[in-house]
């Protein structure tokens, strides 16, 4: 179901509540918000849509992943960019890193670990920040 877009940043800076089995129909809810609002928005953390869980979404390349409970693993690279949030208004200045590592739950609920870069890797640490109260 296609959730409201969360704007209020006292809720947004709260750390999420790790993931559980439990909360696996969340994914669907973030797959058909993020689809409604593909065309300016490229992830999202279940805070935005109220939902105060460690769990995200990234477009990478040709296909939606959710991750629940992500963590990065290691990071390379950093650089400063500007990223904005369909959560807030206007872009913001942030450092990224240009190679990570993320562990997760992939739907299955089966461990994962993903190595991305460039863009993909940027998507994923914005959204992993949503997960730990960290507004850009």
């Amino acid at each position: 179901m296609i959730k409201p877009i969360v704007k209020d940043e006292q809720q947004l800076n709260k750390k999420a509540q790790p993931a559980s089995k439990a909360d696996l129909p969340i994914a669907r809810d973030l797959m058909d918000t993020l689809a409604a609002h593909q065309a300016e928005c490229v992830g999202m953390a279940a805070n935005m849509i109220g939902v105060n869980k460690s769990i995200i979404i990234a477009s990478l390349g040709p296909m939606n992943v959710v991750m629940f409970n992500p963590q990065i693993t290691a990071k390379s690279l950093p650089y400063q960019t500007e990223e904005g949030c369909l959560s807030l208004d206007g872009k913001r200045p942030t450092t990224r890193f240009k190679k990570i590592a993320v562990k997760f739950f992939n739907l299955a609920w089966q461990e994962q670990t993903l190595n991305l870069s460039d863009f993909a890797a940027e998507i994923v640490q914005h959204e992993i920040d949503h997960c730990n109260g960290i507004i850009i």
